[in-house]
């Protein structure tokens, strides 16, 4: 069951439509597609997941606005630790939600760590 709310929350998030027939269709969708092998997601690895789906929103309009707003001539690369366990579902929920925001972008993942791009206003630090 948590899985097939996380599907269908991401899907409802890409399409950023919630009419009836999208909704029924993302559904469905999360009903086909095929289970993860690593074990079911737990109700608080759930709650987390999608308390970090809600937070994601306002923080790419947030960004979104601040690029259109300032220049952002300057990037930088970081390793960042995974928030994953080891779980696929999990390990594609950080890597969505790092993508997800206008000025980050995941380019690796190794031995659960993440190399990440970021743009920034500022000078190089």
């Amino acid at each position: 069951m948590g899985t097939f709310i996380l599907r269908l929350g991401l899907w409802l998030l890409l399409t950023a439509n919630l009419g009836l027939g999208n909704v029924l269709f993302g559904a469905a969708l999360a009903l086909l597609l095929p289970r993860p092998f690593a074990g079911r997601l737990t109700p608080w690895q759930l709650l987390q997941s999608l308390g970090r789906l809600l937070w994601a929103l306002p923080q790419a309009y947030g960004e979104a606005l601040e690029m259109l707003r300032f220049p952002h001539r300057y990037e930088r690369r970081t390793w960042e630790e995974s928030q994953a366990q080891g779980r696929p579902a999990l390990v594609f929920l950080d890597i969505f939600l790092i993508t997800f925001t206008p000025k980050s972008l995941v380019l690796q993942e190794r031995e659960g760590r993440y190399e990440v791009h970021y743009l920034d206003r500022g000078r190089r630090q």
